[in-house]
């Protein structure tokens, strides 16, 4: 079974670079991606998703808002806000959500811990 990461970035050259960190961690791993929340919604209707990196600052509902949304629907799914915004705030929202966060730019370093560990969650077997 392949596994799907989607990523959510109103940037296309972030959705880039957060996908070529992913993939040189996981190079198994089919990339898709969105550029909003609504696009994010739609792709997990069409398609299983497995993990979801998004990005905090987007049009229509931020990052935190499509991630508890998201959590509501999906439990388990492994899930990451990656943004330059370190306020806080955000980053309480953001544990409270139960969602990794992230310090943008995305590095393949900075990035590392939460693939590695959304990939050991995917292997073990779902309540």
């Amino acid at each position: 079974m392949t596994t799907t990461v989607l990523i959510v970035d109103d940037s296309k050259l972030a959705r880039i670079v957060i996908g070529k960190a992913v993939s040189s961690l996981q190079p198994g791993w089919t990339r898709v991606e969105a550029g909003n929340a609504d696009e994010a919604i739609t792709v997990i209707d069409a398609r299983p998703v497995d993990v979801v990196i998004l990005d905090y600052n987007m049009p229509g509902r931020d990052g935190i808002a499509l991630a508890e949304e998201l959590r509501a629907r999906f439990p388990a799914m492994p899930i990451a806000l990656a943004t330059a915004n370190v306020q806080d705030e955000i980053v309480a929202r953001a544990r409270s959500a139960d969602v990794t966060f992230v310090v943008k730019p995305v590095t393949e370093e900075g990035i590392r811990g939460f693939v590695s560990g959304a990939a050991l969650r995917l292997r073990l077997p779902q309540p």
